[in-house]
């Protein structure tokens, strides 16, 4: 890619950087690249080594058309740990490989590895698996009995983690719950570990010293209950004892510990209690830590030989902090992905900036340097910061993308407001180009593009994004209806040339715009929620998804007001937000201006490249005919 055309195939095609894991001894970098869109039917990726001094090129470290991921180190430094399908596609297996490449060591057998962490020391690995002998219900079977809460409970749940009182349930998930074994490298002999019943376990994380595992574990494998039925384990990785904590917050992960001195302490993320819509915080046994904070924790790091790191969410910015009584800075960084060596004065992670795309960076976290090369040289459209306050005096942000070469001054210019998804996520100053509309994508064919962060999103703590609990669409509309307003006042903006669009909740919001304003002449709807007790019922977030809307907020309740013409386009397996939300939108837009799309094969985010370069010229043509 050069400074020419910005086509669909170069964006697709394009070879992104993630999961960079820095050594122990914070000499090496290990990560994974792979382009943006799937050829064939499983991803192809590699895993790469690059100094993390970025004194030499880096060099694969496993070649093949295999998905090779999940890199971890050796505690000596001296090898890399990965899962990879090499052996068979679609089922990821463990493998070893030491920093002269060569051939890699297949650790595992045939069920497939979901995760896995290495043992202090070089003799065993703890893996995440399912049982091959673990079968699912065949039929599924659910039984609630009057008085009971009607949440479901894994058949066999062991005595001693009882149902709350006068409920009984049991529930055959579609899935094989994944349980903890103990790999021993020297002997390829592969044991149980733990007794953590029926439990589906999700992440674990190892005490410095290896005599402690922390596990995060759902009642069941299915999403729906399990997310909500949470547990938080210590097991002993010699003997197998296990001991149950108390039940952690919602949504909890990345746990880690670290010593203060006189005792371990472990801490993980989770969510705000006691709704359900809210922000991330960290969690130290029952004490939110973040409680109060402005900004938000994205990221928990374990430092081996100190206190752990967090990234933040801090407005358009991110921040890298520890974890101590104040928080303490540590560098400003536009990142993600962070890792850290074992004293913590090293680290790697995956930045951008607004007109840089995302490379492996690595080294001290207030010096670093890029140590991948993947990313392409072009002229990329320049990206401007945005403050304003919303009608309600509310303090807002987002970005605005304008096209290649030019200034604001060079306006009124076509306007596209993009809508990010979450609500709970943010466009952060960061480099925004992907196979859905996008910033980069629309500023090259000729559009200003509008990044708005209303309210409900992430990077400015917990009350913000709260504030949407039941109210989607309602003072977050006027949120970004503010800021198109002020692009037009100052005359970027041409307020007869204004297009809305999104993915997710992104689509959600432009379907709902079109029913509130016919100020906009075109709307995209990627993927968009239209009837939210229809997808509390049918998708897979549920209570999540009730908690934020209902009727009230629809767009399907609204869909008669409807006059801009509407883009609709949906993964026809999408079990996230399912089909059924953009056929009942076609329907309802019988006989108005719009095109329905479907992509075959595709769930809640467009893989296939042929699809991703459909939606790229599909988006453009739309904003670019009706913004003319």
């Amino acid at each position: 890619m050069d400074v020419g055309e910005l086509t669909a195939e170069a964006v697709v095609d394009r070879v992104v950087p993630r999961e960079p894991r820095i050594s122990p001894d914070g000499r090496w970098v290990a990560y994974v690249t792979a382009p943006v869109g799937r050829v064939g039917e499983f991803p192809v990726t590699g895993l790469w080594l690059a100094p993390a001094d970025g004194s030499a090129a880096p060099r694969e470290l496993a070649a093949g058309a295999a998905e090779n991921h999940s890199p971890r180190w050796a505690a000596d430094s001296g090898s890399v740990f990965f899962r990879s399908d090499r052996a068979r596609r679609g089922t990821a297996q463990l493998y070893r490989v030491g920093l002269h490449g060569g051939e890699p060591e297949r650790l595992t057998g045939a069920a497939g590895v979901s995760g896995f962490a290495p043992l202090p020391g070089a003799e065993s690995v703890v893996v995440i698996a399912p049982d091959p002998e673990d079968q699912a219900g065949d039929p599924r079977v659910r039984m609630v009995r009057p008085g009971g809460d009607g949440s479901p409970r894994p058949s066999g749940e062991p005595e001693g983690r009882p149902d709350p009182p006068g409920s009984s349930r049991v529930w055959d998930t579609q899935a094989r719950p994944d349980r903890l074994w103990r790999l021993d490298l020297r002997t390829s002999a592969v044991s149980p570990l733990g007794d953590l019943g029926d439990r589906h376990v999700r992440e674990v994380a190892v005490r410095p010293d290896g005599t402690a595992l922390a596990v995060i574990t759902w009642s069941c494998a299915d999403r729906e209950p399990g997310v909500f039925e949470p547990g938080l384990h210590l097991v002993d990785p010699a003997t197998g004892e296990t001991r149950d904590l108390a039940a952690p917050a919602v949504e909890a992960s990345s746990p880690v510990w670290w010593h203060d001195g006189t005792g371990w302490h472990l801490a993980y993320l989770g969510l705000t209690p006691p709704g359900l819509v809210g922000g991330t915080a960290i969690f130290d046994g029952a004490e939110n830590l973040t409680a109060g904070l402005s900004s938000c924790p994205t990221e928990l790091v374990q430092v081996d030989g100190g206190l752990p790191l967090v990234l933040f969410a801090d407005g358009l910015d991110t921040i890298i902090r520890r974890l101590d009584a104040t928080f303490t800075e540590v560098a400003g960084v536009q990142g993600t992905a962070l890792t850290a060596s074992r004293d913590g004065e090293t680290v790697a992670l995956v930045r951008s900036t607004g007109t840089e795309p995302d490379e492996v960076h690595a080294g001290p976290p207030h010096a670093l340097v890029r140590v991948g090369r993947t990313a392409p040289n072009h002229q990329w459209g320049t990206q401007h910061r945005l403050n304003y306050r919303a009608a309600d005096g509310l303090d807002l942000d987002g970005l605005l993308v304008l096209p290649p070469g030019r200034t604001a001054s060079d306006g009124p210019f076509p306007l596209v407001t993009l809508v990010h998804g979450g609500p709970h996520d943010r466009y952060a100053d960061r480099f925004h180009l992907g196979w859905y509309p996008s910033g980069q994508w629309l500023a090259a064919a000729g559009f200003a593009v509008f990044l708005p962060n209303a309210r409900g999103g992430l990077g400015h703590g917990h009350a913000f994004a709260a504030s949407v609990a039941g109210d989607v669409g309602g003072a977050e509309f006027t949120d970004v209806l503010t800021g198109i307003d002020l692009l037009v006042h100052d005359g970027v903006a041409d307020e007869h040339r204004l297009g809305i669009g999104g993915w997710s909740h992104g689509g959600f919001f432009a379907a709902w715009a079109v029913t509130q304003t016919d100020r906009f002449a075109a709307a995209v709807v990627g993927a968009g929620v239209t009837d939210w007790p229809l997808l509390a019922a049918t998708g897979e977030h549920t209570r999540f998804e009730a908690a934020l809307g209902g009727r009230a907020n629809s767009p399907l309740t609204h869909a008669a007001k409807i006059r801009t013409p509407v883009l609709i386009l949906h993964g026809e397996d999408d079990t996230n937000v399912p089909l059924s939300q953009a056929e009942l939108l076609h329907r309802a837009l019988s006989g108005k201006h719009h095109d329905f799309v479907v992509y075959p094969r595709e769930n809640h985010s467009i893989r296939e490249r042929a699809h991703q370069i459909d939606v790229l010229h599909r988006t453009r043509d739309w904003f670019s005919h009706l913004l003319a």
